[in-house]
């Protein structure tokens, strides 16, 4: 059985303000892409929900989860972090043996 991923409280509050900066009202996409200097990478987008995904949902918020890129993700968190270098969401995966610098790619 799969563990879906969590979401924080920070990057929920943060598509918040996001989608409240905009008159489309968007969700945080996050999906797993093949490729990126360790073979797997993230993909963080405004999106619009599709059929088959995980909706995780708070607050009037919605994060989306495509059905491939979930076994990937289980059991993960998604968060936003505020750093000197900038601020970005992020993704904090048990599953990954190995990350690169940049965070954004990792390998299984």
């Amino acid at each position: 059985m799969l563990i879906p991923p969590k979401v924080s409280d920070r990057a929920y509050r943060k598509l918040a303000e996001v989608n409240s900066e905009s008159d489309e009202k968007l969700c945080l996409r996050v999906a797993v892409k093949g490729g990126g200097c360790s073979g797997f990478q993230y993909e963080i987008l405004l999106d619009k929900p599709q059929d088959d995904d995980l909706v995780l949902a708070k607050d009037g918020q919605a994060v989306l989860i495509d059905e491939i890129s979930l076994p990937f993700l289980q059991d993960a968190t998604i968060d936003y972090t505020e750093e000197l270098i900038g601020s970005r969401f992020t993704i904090v995966n048990p599953n990954a043996k190995s990350t690169c610098g940049c965070s954004l790619s990792f390998s299984l």
